[in-house]
């Protein structure tokens, strides 16, 4: 059986189960994906175009990696989720800024690339299930998906922050409501599960760019002025603990 096609058993356990522990990880993994991203472009001094052209280097090299692996690995799960964060972020910026589309227009070429990419992936793997892959070919469509809609969470983001007169912690405030009401109505209703898991996560990727503001931006703009290098550090810190956790687990589910 060729490559592209493999046996569905081969890979249907690749992907973590989405318990709460999963969206605090994308949270901090969007988060520092923010202040990362922020720092390549910014405190390098490397622009948004030639940090996307690097950062979409690193998130290729991991993607490859990922796609050979036949069982869940956390900690490179998470490195390529980091990946399609960082490089989502400059990507973002440089669609906005660099090219003047703006968050409006940026945002809905975005929106029109994420739901192109979901219809396709529908039709030719007849499943949007992001627990159960068992395909290279979806497991394909489910990253760019997921690159996608980071790059439309920052887009999402520094509109809430920048230019809808909420602030960084009207913004986190907002979408952190919608994200609240999101897990009602999963918890208390039986809208689809495929839908309520891409709003999450085009939603926690705002929360994370909006609470990554807060910790960068000085005081005079509402901050807590840890800057880039700092906040990154933190953030960095706090995922480490939490894919070494899941890494326990999982291990120790293996032993079980």
């Amino acid at each position: 059986m060729s490559s592209s096609n493999p046996r569905p058993a081969a890979l249907a356990d690749k992907m973590p189960q989405l318990t709460l522990w999963f969206w605090i990880m994308k949270i901090a993994a969007t988060t520092l994906g923010e202040t990362a991203g922020d720092h390549f472009s910014k405190t390098m001094h490397l622009g948004y175009a030639q940090s996307t052209q690097i950062l979409m280097g690193i998130f290729a090299a991991l993607l490859f990696a990922q796609l050979l692996v036949r069982r869940h690995v956390p900690t490179l799960y998470w490195l390529v989720i980091l990946a399609t964060s960082t490089a989502g972020t400059t990507m973002s910026d440089y669609m906005d800024r660099t090219l003047g589309l703006g968050y409006a227009l940026g945002s809905a070429i975005l929106v029109a690339s994420l739901l192109l990419i979901l219809l396709i992936w529908r039709v030719l793997e007849g499943s949007l299930s992001v627990t159960r892959i068992h395909t290279r070919r979806g497991e394909v469509f489910y990253w760019g998906a997921i690159l996608i809609s980071n790059t439309l969470g920052t887009a999402l983001g520094d509109y809430l922050a920048d230019d809808s007169g909420l602030g960084f912690a009207g913004g986190a405030g907002l979408i952190g409501g919608i994200l609240v009401l999101i897990a009602a109505l999963y918890a208390f209703t039986g809208v689809s599960r495929i839908g309520l898991f891409w709003a999450a996560f085009i939603l926690t990727r705002p929360f994370g760019a909006t609470l990554g503001d807060v910790l960068m931006r000085p005081h005079d703009q509402g901050g807590l002025d840890f800057g880039t290098s700092g906040s990154s550090l933190v953030l960095a810190g706090i995922l480490v603990i939490l894919v070494a956790r899941a890494t326990w687990r999982l291990r120790r589910a293996a032993r079980a």
